[in-house]
């Protein structure tokens, strides 16, 4: 993922990142669960994959894509739409529940495949435009969303 332009020197940017790295780690075991017909396999990681997704997408609605939605209304709203979808999509396996409905799976593999290319387009769009056009107070105010909304990984390494 990015690692060229310096923004995952800020905590903010780097705790995004980790989490986009692991959504696409999990996203890697899907497939053998799909292929071999595992739906409560595909299931269970589809909530790994939520836990994830739910304090980072907190973080980017209300932290992060507020304060770049005046420069880029059109690309900032695209992204929340993509958001709802996999949301909507991640749901259907909530409260660890095995979805019936037998095109689910097709489904979670499409909009995974989606997820894919929406986090390259945080990666290498969304994150350097912040760093380049976020001011002090904007990235404040993210960091305040993040200490409210925790994160699923462990800290860091040292």
């Amino acid at each position: 993922m990015c690692e060229y332009c310096g923004c995952q020197s800020l905590a903010s940017i780097d705790e995004l990142t980790r989490e986009h790295d692991e959504v696409v780690r999990l996203i890697s075991h899907l497939r053998p669960a799909h292929e071999s017909g595992d739906v409560a396999r595909t299931a269970e990681i589809a909530r790994e994959i939520a836990t994830v997704l739910a304090p980072h997408t907190q973080v980017e609605e209300h932290g992060l894509f507020p304060a770049m939605a005046a420069d880029f209304p059109e690309q900032i709203a695209a992204l929340e739409a993509e958001h709802r979808r996999v949301e909507s999509v991640l749901a259907e396996a909530a409260d660890g529940t095995t979805p019936s409905d037998p095109a689910w799976p097709h489904r979670l593999m499409e909009v995974m495949a989606m997820l894919r290319n929406h986090i390259l387009k945080e990666q290498d769009g969304v994150f350097p435009a912040a760093l380049a056009n976020l001011g002090t107070e904007e990235w404040e105010a993210v960091e305040k969303v993040r200490a409210e909304a925790g994160s699923a990984l462990p800290p860091p390494a040292a």
